[in-house]
C-alpha cells in the first residue's frame, strides 16, 4: 500500500479516517471490503492487534511515521487490523465471531448446514435458529456506540426474524414437497431472504421513524430524512440477499447434479464438507463485492428530500444542492 492523494491532509499527514482506496469507484470499494472481511484477520495474535491499536492511537494524537518507526504501508496495515478487531465508536475489542472478518467462515459453515439439513422440521428450526442467532450477535457486536440499539430491539428483531425464517422454510417445504428435488434445495434461500426483509428494517426502525442523519460534504449534520432512511435500508437488505444468493443457488445445483449421478453414494459424509467449501468460495467474493455495490456515504439531491426536510436543509445553507447519509452495512 502507498497513500493516495485523497488521504493526504495538511503537512503531509495521512487521513486514516478515510478508506485507503478511492470509494467513488466500484473497484476501490471492492478492494476496501476485501481487506475488511479478510478471514485471515481472525488469526492475528493479540499482541499484533494491541500493537496496531497503539500505532493508530498515537498517530491520531499527532505522532508522525518517523516517531512511530513505521512506514506508510505499515501504518495502513495497522489501521485495517485495528478496524478488523476494535469497535469504531467505543474502541473496545469486539467479540471474535461478531467481527466482519468472521463473516465468511461463520456464514459458510451455517449456510452449508442449512443447505444440507433442510428436509425435516427439526433440522429447519435448528439451522434457521442458529443463522438468526449469529445475525443477532453480529448486530450486537457492531451496534453503534453513539446511539446504541436497545437490547429489547435486538431481542425482538431476533425473535421476529427467526420466526419468519422458520415459518417461511416450513411453509415452502410443505408446498414443494412433491416438486422436483432442486426446488426443495432452494427453500433455505427464500427463508434467509424473508428473514433479512424483516430483520434489517426492524433493527433500524428508529431511522424509519425519525429519519437518517443528513450531512454536508464536510460532515456537518443538517437534518434527518425518512426518505433517505428507506433508500439506505432497501439497499442494505438487497445487498444482504444478493450476498447469500450465489452460495445458496450454486451449492444446491452442484449437489443436485451429484445426487443424480450418485457420485456420493458411498460417501454420504462428504455432503456437508462439499457444501461448506462451495459456500466458502462463493462468500469469500460475494461478501465484499455485494458490500461494495453502492458507496457507504451516499449522496442525495436536496431536491429529492421531503418538502419539509428540504426547507430545513436550505434554511441552514441556501446553496446546498447535495447532502450525504451513511448507508450502513
Amino acid at each position: 500500500m502507498s497513500g493516495s492523494k485523497d488521504n493526504l491532509v495538511n503537512e503531509g499527514r495521512i487521513d486514516i479516517e478515510k478508506p485507503y482506496w478511492d470509494q467513488s469507484t466500484y473497484k476501490g470499494r471492492a478492494l476496501h471490503f476485501l481487506t475488511v472481511t479478510n478471514p485471515l484477520n481472525l488469526f492475528v495474535s493479540g499482541a499484533r492487534l494491541d500493537h496496531a491499536r497503539d500505532v493508530v492511537t498515537k498517530y491520531r494524537k499527532g505522532d508522525n511515521l518517523k516517531e512511530l518507526g513505521i512506514t506508510e504501508d505499515e501504518l495502513w496495515k495497522c489501521k485495517y487490523l485495528y478496524d478488523s478487531a476494535y469497535h469504531p465508536d467505543t474502541g473496545e475489542k469486539m467479540l471474535l465471531i461478531g467481527r466482519m472478518s468472521a463473516q465468511v467462515p461463520m456464514n459458510m459453515t451455517i449456510t452449508g448446514c442449512m443447505l444440507t439439513f433442510y428436509k425435516t422440521t427439526a433440522h429447519v428450526i435448528t439451522w434457521q435458529w442458529v443463522n438468526q442467532s449469529f445475525n443477532a450477535l453480529v448486530n450486537y457486536t457492531n451496534r453503534s456506540g453513539s446511539s446504541p440499539i436497545p437490547m429489547n430491539t435486538i431481542l425482538q428483531s431476533y425473535a421476529i426474524a427467526t420466526s419468519g425464517a422458520v415459518v417461511t422454510a416450513l411453509t415452502l417445504n410443505r408446498i414443494f414437497r412433491n416438486a422436483p428435488p432442486l426446488m426443495g434445495r432452494l427453500v433455505p434461500l427464500a427463508a434467509v431472504a424473508a428473514a433479512n426483509c424483516v430483520n434489517i428494517p426492524f433493527m433500524r426502525m428508529s431511522e424509519l421513524q425519525n429519519g437518517i442523519d443528513l450531512q454536508t460534504e464536510d460532515g456537518t449534520k443538517v437534518g434527518n430524512s425518512k426518505y433517505a432512511a428507506k433508500k439506505a435500508i432497501s439497499a442494505v437488505t438487497l445487498s444482504r440477499i444478493l450476498m447469500a444468493s450465489p452460495s445458496m443457488i450454486l451449492a444446491p445445483i452442484v449437489m443436485h447434479a451429484i445426487d443424480r449421478r450418485k457420485l456420493l453414494h458411498n460417501a454420504k459424509w462428504a455432503v456437508v464438507p462439499i457444501q461448506v467449501i462451495i459456500c466458502g468460495i462463493c462468500l469469500t467474493f460475494a461478501t465484499p463485492l455485494c458490500c461494495a455495490l453502492s458507496v457507504q456515504r451516499v449522496p442525495i439531491s436536496v431536491d429529492d428530500l421531503e418538502p419539509e426536510i428540504r426547507e430545513q436543509v436550505l434554511s441552514k445553507d441556501s446553496n446546498l444542492r447535495t447532502v450525504y447519509y451513511n448507508k450502513g452495512l
